[in-house]
């Protein structure tokens, strides 16, 4: 039992439980049994008696089922002191909605940022599931369709705890690029980005500010269009390299090594020397690096917004340290004055709008402000009111995530190969042909005719120049009624020569059979149906045929006497024999 308890009172073990485990200990007790009534001739109870057992009572229940409700009811009243479920009791299960966004918060785990958003819905009747974890405790793979899907694995007491979600929205509270060892997570902010996950500050911004001095060319321009006066900005000099750091700056000046906060890799030069050492330095890490003139601060302004809200915080460092945010410091509260609100204000409409950001300046004793510097959402919150600040930033999350459309991810290239039921083409879909008239035109079908050689006459040898053909009639498309039987076959008589296939005729009527000519061999071929004009422009071609230059090569050879008869001789024969083939 003991050990029960401490389990228990172990802060981890139930959030590292999966989904469903143990939501029983959330549930009411059942009702009590109703009182039974007296029934008559059992005497009644006082209510310090013991009654009777009844003769067709059931029998008690068994030691083992009454230590097992004893232990339940000690591991609820466990986890409901340890605070790890709701004393009240939970809804019905029709009351549980599964209808929910998932908010990622990228931030360390000093905070629980999942209490600020307990309870609140959104778009209606959405909840919110906060998963929160650091950028080195994620990982992440997005898709071009919108997919994104971030893994979390989590060391909680000595437990490793792996979680893979698809966020709806992300919160930015940790600077995505530093120049300290394995601390550059602009890979992430790709990542979301090539998904579209809506987030606060933008990801375009977030991954513009990775860069100070890209941020602070941003603050030039400002400069530049209102002014000194309006917008005082301090004097930078950038290097992109070691080797441009030749030209000799009016000493003392701040070098700032590369990307980094909280006054990492910031050093103070008084003279050439030491100028010349930090140049060396910066060859070995490889980066730009910046200078400004010191200012011999007073103090150190910063002013904040997040989004309607503004504060100001003035800080005075004790310890006599020229960074003023090193060693002991005083923090506290200033008025919200006009120039400050001013500053802020500019440098939020920086990279599309920044609705979480805060201005750093430097107050001299010469009485002179310089602004240094701009940060967004992954800013610290300092002072007294940090938990107004953190409630701000979670009122300003659910008004964007009210705001953001919905998002649905398109097909992947494999769901758009999948099988669809489509309809075909109109050009390629089945025709359907109109009812048969009364006198549906026949159908016809070219036959080849085999030609028999003629052992007693000469047979022209085929010549290879072309040939005009005359064009083809047009063709009668096949009807859905069933085509009629082909006439019996009839017997032609033709030669070896070049004989053109029978063209169908839109009118068709069945032709007698001619009768056979005795120059010629018998062929015994499927004679088509045909009609007189078919008739008519057969003869004509064959005397077109004729009329050609088919054998005039012919009638200049050597051989010219006797061929040229006989191929005279075979033609009229096959003028003759269409002529009466096709005569009505």
């Amino acid at each position: 039992m003991n050990f029960l308890r401490r389990r228990l009172s172990d802060s981890s073990f139930i959030a590292n439980l999966p989904n469903g485990y143990m939501t029983d200990l959330q549930r009411s007790d059942p009702p009590p049994p109703p009182p039974s009534t007296a029934t008559p001739g059992v005497p009644a109870t006082s209510p310090g008696q013991v009654p009777a057992p009844a003769p067709n009572a059931a029998p008690p229940a068994p030691d083992s089922l009454t230590s097992l409700s004893s232990i339940t009811n000690v591991v609820k009243q466990t986890a409901v002191s340890a605070g790890l479920v709701d004393q009240n009791p939970a809804p019905g299960p029709g009351h549980v909605s599964m209808r929910f966004k998932i908010l990622l918060v990228i931030d360390e785990q000093q905070y629980v940022w999942s209490r600020l958003f307990r309870g609140k819905k959104i778009q209606g009747d959405y909840d919110i599931k906060v998963e929160q974890a650091a950028f080195s405790e994620i990982n992440l793979v997005s898709h071009a369709n919108g997919s994104c899907n971030v893994d979390i694995q989590l060391i909680r007491n000595g437990t490793k705890v792996v979680r893979s979600i698809k966020p709806d929205f992300v919160l930015m509270r940790q600077h995505a690029y530093s120049m300290a060892h394995n601390e550059d997570f602009r890979n992430m902010i790709i990542g979301l980005q090539y998904a579209g996950v809506p987030s606060i500050n933008s990801l375009e911004s977030i991954y513009s500010l990775c860069d100070k001095p890209w941020a602070f060319a941003q603050l030039i321009a400002t400069c530049k269009k209102l002014g000194p006066d309006k917008f005082p900005l301090i004097d930078q000099t950038f290097y992109p390299n070691h080797k441009d750091m030749i030209s000799m700056p009016s000493f003392p000046v701040v070098v700032k090594i590369g990307h980094a906060h909280s006054g990492m890799g910031k050093v103070k030069v008084d003279n050439l020397s030491d100028f010349q050492d930090i140049a060396s330095v910066v060859a070995i890490t490889q980066t730009y690096t910046t200078t400004e003139p010191f200012i011999d601060a007073k103090y150190n302004i910063r002013v904040q917004r997040i989004g309607s809200d503004y504060k100001a915080y003035m800080r005075t460092s004790i310890s006599g340290n020229w960074k003023s945010n090193t060693g002991s410091a005083m923090l506290e509260q200033v008025a919200m004055t006009d120039k400050y609100k001013q500053w802020v204000d500019i440098c939020s409409e920086i990279f599309g709008g920044l609705e979480i950001c805060a201005v750093k300046a430097i107050c001299g004793k010469d009485g002179k402000d310089y602004i240094t510097e701009v940060v967004g959402s992954s800013m610290q919150l300092i002072g007294e009111h940090q938990a107004e600040d953190r409630q701000l930033i979670s009122d300003l999350v659910l008004t964007k995530m009210n705001q953001a459309q919905p998002r649905t991810a398109t097909r992947s290239p494999a769901q758009l190969t999948q099988p669809q039921s489509v309809e075909p083409p109109a050009e390629l879909a089945p025709k359907v042909s109109p009812p048969p008239k009364p006198a549906p035109p026949l159908v016809l079908r070219a036959a080849t005719i085999p030609i028999q050689k003629q052992a007693s006459t000469p047979v022209a040898k085929p010549y290879s120049a072309p040939v005009s053909r005359p064009a083809p009639a047009p063709v009668q498309k096949q009807s859905s009624s069933p085509p009629p039987k082909p006439p019996p076959p009839a017997v032609v008589k033709t030669t070896s020569a070049q004989v053109p296939k029978p063209i169908p005729s839109p009118v068709q009527k069945p032709a007698p059979a001619p009768a056979p000519a005795p120059a010629l061999a018998p062929a015994h071929v499927s004679a088509p149906v045909l009609s007189p004009n078919l008739s008519q422009s057969l003869t004509n071609a064959f005397s077109a045929l004729g009329d050609a230059s088919f054998f005039r090569s012919s009638s200049t050879s050597s051989s010219a006497g006797g061929e040229d008869e006989a191929k005279a001789e075979t033609i009229r024969n096959i003028r003759k024999s269409f002529a009466s083939l096709f005569s009505d």
